[in-house]
């Protein structure tokens, strides 16, 4: 079984930052993909960033040059910077991973449990 466990949302004033972390552990052969999604009241789950291995980031548009998604390999890690945020971006911020066990031939997906992120005066 993998677990992913997130951490860093809280309560942002305009213009501010947060960092969030996510970390995989468990059965994990290797990580195909990691990325971060969020869901704010009313709106269906939207992509935010993800980063596939081997691959380049990718960006929703209302996030591109504010918010930065990084790896750490060695930790199984995936960060999202997040700077100059917006009320708009108020919204559970929840991770997402592809990750094959081992003795598993294809990968599976994997969520995190989610972290509020409120950005507001």
């Amino acid at each position: 079984q993998v677990q992913l466990v997130e951490s860093g949302g809280g309560l942002v004033h305009p213009g501010g930052s947060l960092r969030l972390s996510c970390a995989a552990s468990g059965s994990i052969f290797s990580i195909n993909a990691m990325g971060w999604y969020r869901q704010s009241p009313g709106k269906q789950r939207e992509l935010v960033a993800d980063w596939p291995s081997g691959g380049t980031a990718t960006y929703a548009d209302s996030v591109k040059g504010r918010f930065t998604i990084s790896r750490d390999n060695a930790k199984n890690t995936v960060y999202l910077q997040m700077n100059s945020l917006k009320p708009e971006d108020t919204a559970v911020y929840s991770c997402r991973a592809r990750i094959t066990s081992p003795g598993v031939w294809r990968p599976t997906e994997y969520w995190g449990q989610g972290t509020q992120v409120t950005v507001s005066s």
